[in-house]
C-alpha cells in the first residue's frame, strides 16, 4: 500500500532506514524513516521532485528492501491503471454490468480482462518486430518530456529520469480496431501484425542525446 502522509499526521520518528542515495532510481528520495502512530508503524519516503521542487511525502507498508525512489515511482505512476479503465469503457464498451449474480460479474471481469491482456500483447508484440521504432504514442510522451526537461532546466532543475524509462501506455483505439476488423474479415495473423508494425515511427531525438 502507498498513500501520501497528510500535513496534519501525527506520528513519532522510530529510525532511518538506510537507503542508497547515489543510484538513479532514489532520485529525489531526501529521507526513508519509520514512523509509529497509535503503536502501528509504518514507513515513509520523503521525496523532492527534482522538476517542481515541491516535498512530497509518501506512506507505505511495503517491505524495507524496496527502494523509496522505487515507491515514489509507483505512486506517481498510478494513473497508468486509470489508461487501463479507459480501454474498457470507452473501446469495449464495458460501462454497465451484466448481471447482478456473482459468477455472472466474475465472468464480466475475466473476460474483460482476457480482452485487455490479448490487446496489450498484440501492441507491445508490434514494437519488438521493428525495436528501433516506437509506438506513436510513445513518441507524444517522449516529446512532451523533452519540453518539460527544457521548461525544469531554465528553473536549473530537471525531470526525474525514471520518467524517461519505458511505461505502458494506454492501448491505442488503432490497434483494438485492428483486431476487431482482423476478427470480422479473418484477416492472417501475420498480416494483422504487418499492420500495426506498419503503424510505428521514430523516437524523438531526447535531450540526453543532443
Amino acid at each position: 500500500m502507498i498513500s501520501m502522509l497528510k500535513e496534519n499526521s501525527i506520528a513519532t520518528l522510530v529510525e532511518s532506514i538506510p537507503f542508497d542515495s547515489r543510484h538513479e532510481i532514489n532520485t529525489g528520495v531526501e529521507a526513508y524513516s519509520v514512523y509509529e502512530n497509535k503503536g502501528i508503524k509504518f514507513n515513509v519516503v520523503d521525496y523532492r521532485d527534482p522538476e517542481t521542487g515541491k516535498l512530497h511525502r509518501f506512506v507505505t507498508t511495503l517491505p524495507m528492501t524496496i527502494n523509496p525512489g522505487t515507491i515514489a515511482m509507483l505512486y506517481f505512476k498510478r494513473w497508468t491503471i486509470e489508461k487501463t479503465f479507459n480501454n474498457t469503457k470507452s473501446n469495449f464498451k464495458e460501462t454497465k454490468a451484466w448481471s447482478s449474480n456473482t459468477r455472472s460479474l466474475e465472468n464480466q471481469m475475466r473476460l474483460t480482462a482476457m480482452s485487455y491482456n490479448l490487446m496489450r500483447v498484440f501492441e507491445e508484440s508490434s514494437k519488438t518486430q521493428q525495436p528501433e521504432l516506437i509506438h506513436p504514442s510513445d513518441k507524444k510522451y517522449s516529446e512532451a518530456l523533452e519540453i518539460r526537461q527544457q521548461q525544469a532546466q531554465k528553473r536549473d532543475r530537471f525531470v526525474n529520469p525514471l520518467f524517461f524509462q519505458a511505461r505502458i501506455s494506454r492501448i491505442s483505439s488503432y490497434t483494438i480496431r485492428a483486431v476487431q476488423n482482423a476478427i470480422i474479415t479473418g484477416m492472417s495473423l501475420q498480416c494483422f501484425m504487418s499492420s500495426l508494425v506498419a503503424r510505428l515511427v521514430l523516437p524523438p531525438q531526447l535531450i540526453g542525446e543532443h
